[in-house]
């Protein structure tokens, strides 16, 4: 079975559901000595069981698939019609889906295509798996990871009997993985959260939220992490899937700030300040993915107008230090400055 201590370098690549985290991107970070993830959310699970295939064919490194935990049935439809009438009126030209009560993106075909496909990794997020899910996983050797994001989140996971756990502070780009939708994340820093999760659970642990620099990494891996996640720092390289405008935006003036915002899904995602955060983040409601099938008709026609202001630019704090160039060479960079931090 893989062990976290088996990677050559101690970086695992965020999966990043929407597009970001492409065959390319894993099978290079993989390649380079780190952990590359493939995203399941939102994928069909043919769709997820050809990338994972394309991996394995490409690479003979472990790398991981990461499963959206299905959620609570919807609570408030009329909040999310109303949500839908005000995007409807502001894009004339958009269509808009049903509204369903659940959606649980295909939770149990997915679960059944990594253990066909005896993926080395499986990672979940938003919540923890059934245990029948973890059992059977586990007989198919895959090691599970667990995205918590408190304490109590922690200790629920080592009893559920996942490997490792994913501590992610709010300094993380995209959504975080609080176990409720309705939720408010904690905002305890990520080096404070790694402690207090360190004191109570035993199990090795993966750190994520805005590390871009090798300090930060050998700060963590001092403070007893093993491993650490990094998203928006791989948003620019060659591999990555994210579209032009976003990468741009990275690096673009006119965006200072990031933000939580439950505007584009109704969770709580950090993201750029953009004009469509600024707009809806106080009427969005709280019901996902519900409010994710609303905005994403309005994201795809930012994307393929390259208009920023309407794309979820989830970006982490440290979003001015990605670096454009190969997944190889910015993971080279980061642990070779890693070592340096560690020397001084």
């Amino acid at each position: 079975m893989f062990s976290i201590s088996d990677l050559y370098i101690a970086i695992v690549a965020a999966p990043m559901a929407g597009g970001a985290s492409t065959p390319n991107l894993a099978v290079a970070v993989s390649d380079a000595g780190g952990l590359g993830f493939l995203a399941g959310g939102y994928k069909t699970p043919q769709a997820l069981a050809e990338q994972i295939v394309d991996v394995q064919q490409r690479t003979k490194n472990p790398f991981g698939v990461n499963l959206f935990v299905p959620q609570a049935p919807l609570t408030d439809r009329a909040a999310v019609e109303t949500y839908r009438g005000m995007l409807a009126r502001e894009n004339p030209a958009a269509t808009f889906g049903e509204i369903d009560e659940t959606d649980d993106d295909w939770f149990a075909d997915k679960v059944a295509v990594v253990i066909a496909h005896k993926v080395p990794v499986v990672s979940f997020t938003f919540g923890l798996p059934p245990r029948d899910s973890v059992e059977r996983i586990h007989s198919a050797g895959s090691f599970l990871i667990a995205t918590v994001t408190s304490v109590p989140e922690a200790l629920e996971a080592v009893d559920r009997g996942v490997d490792a756990l994913c501590v992610q502070g709010p300094e993380a780009g995209g959504h975080r993985g609080t176990f409720a939708t309705r939720d408010e994340p904690g905002t305890l820093a990520l080096g404070e959260l790694l402690i207090a999760i360190r004191e109570a659970v035993t199990l090795p642990l993966i750190v994520a939220g805005g590390i871009h620099s090798g300090g930060q990494i050998a700060s963590l891996l001092a403070a007893g992490a093993e491993a650490v996640q990094l998203g928006t720092a791989l948003l620019r390289t060659d591999e990555s899937g994210v579209n032009r405008a976003h990468q741009d935006a990275l690096v673009d003036p006119r965006f200072t700030e990031t933000v939580i915002t439950r505007a584009f899904s109704g969770r709580p995602a950090r993201a750029l300040r953009n004009a469509f955060t600024t707009a809806h983040d106080a009427t969005a409601p709280r019901e996902y993915p519900q409010v994710h099938h609303l905005t994403k008709t309005v994201r795809a026609d930012a994307a393929r107008r390259g208009d920023p202001d309407g794309l979820a630019l989830w970006a982490g704090t440290g979003f001015r230090e990605a670096s454009t160039g190969s997944a190889a060479t910015v993971l080279a960079r980061l642990w070779a400055d890693t070592h340096a931090a560690v020397a001084l």
